[in-house]
């Protein structure tokens, strides 16, 4: 494999990944549009919301950052939120509120972008700075 193949293949998986954000919030979005009415659903469904969504607003804050210090913090705030998501998805399922496969979906997405921070974070700590 050569630099150039090498230099393709990382732009095409940034390009996927950031694809995948992205239908992972739009499919998010449509979850919680169709969850019940009640307070305590409304409260639990801003939350999954707030953070969800800033998955995708942190990784698209790190590619335009300025050090790679500056892109390490915003993969850690993506790779928080992506956890949090996790948290209030599982509130919803183990309470049986709203669409349980299409929940389990938007779990199993959200643990492997979780997954995805998470290994680029320990690759960027294992070839420089300590972040």
């Amino acid at each position: 494999m050569t630099y150039q193949n090498l230099k393709s293949d990382k732009e095409q998986f940034k390009i996927q990944f950031e694809k995948r954000i992205k239908l992972f919030i739009f499919d998010l979005i449509k979850f919680i549009e169709a969850l019940p009415e009640s307070r305590t659903i409304r409260m639990v469904s801003d939350q999954l919301i707030r953070s969800g969504t800033s998955i995708g607003a942190n990784y698209f804050e790190a590619r335009a950052a300025s050090s790679r210090n500056d892109f390490a913090n915003f993969f850690r705030h993506s790779l928080k939120s992506a956890n949090e998501s996790k948290f209030w998805l599982e509130i919803l399922i183990e309470n049986n509120k709203g669409n349980a496969q299409e929940a389990n979906k938007l779990l199993k997405e959200v643990a492997e972008i979780a997954n995805i921070f998470g290994s680029s974070l320990l690759t960027l700590k294992s070839v420089g700075n300590n972040f």
